[in-house]
């Protein structure tokens, strides 16, 4: 059975050889279609305007099937890396950032973007940080990984990141 559009992964191929395709997609809680304040944001500061970024410090990014805001199997490793990280340096927040391959437009690479970065977000508070400590932005399409186009460079594009912030 194909995924939906808002939770699921797309058709065969979808992922591009990541296990992105896996049917055994993991499902996080009810994911809003639309942002519904659950960025953290603190006192209406953006981190990244207040805080000084963390140097040294780089995680994996989380790459996504298409179409899809779904956390596979293979990535939540690497979101339970940030969430050890984190719990271990209470004086760091985060910033997640989802980000979009160049297909479909604009409007809709914004929204797919912003529920892939709240994807990672709803996992990490699952797995203990506080909501608080983390905001999510969507970039969409405009912050390309790589630029060009064909199956791999769209895979690479289709992407949560983390940056980092001391408070």
């Amino acid at each position: 059975m194909p995924w939906s559009k808002r939770g699921g992964a797309g058709g065969a191929g979808a992922g591009g050889g990541l296990g992105l395709d896996d049917p055994t997609l993991l499902e996080t809680t009810d994911i809003p279609s639309v942002y519904d304040n659950m960025g953290g944001l603190v006192s209406g500061a953006r981190f990244e305007d207040t805080l000084a970024p963390v140097q040294g410090v780089t995680f994996a990014p989380v790459y996504f099937a298409f179409d899809s805001y779904a956390l596979a199997p293979s990535e939540v490793a690497k979101i339970e890396q940030v969430a050890m990280h984190l719990q271990q340096n209470a004086n760091h927040v985060l910033v997640v950032e989802g980000h979009c391959d160049e297909r479909g437009s604009n409007e809709y690479n914004l929204s797919l973007g912003e529920n892939r970065a709240i994807s990672v977000r709803t996992r990490l508070v699952e797995l203990g940080v506080l909501g608080d400590r983390i905001q999510t932005r969507s970039y969409g399409e405009e912050k390309p990984a790589v630029m060009g186009s064909g199956e791999e460079v769209w895979r690479l594009n289709r992407r949560g990141e983390f940056a980092l912030f001391q408070k």
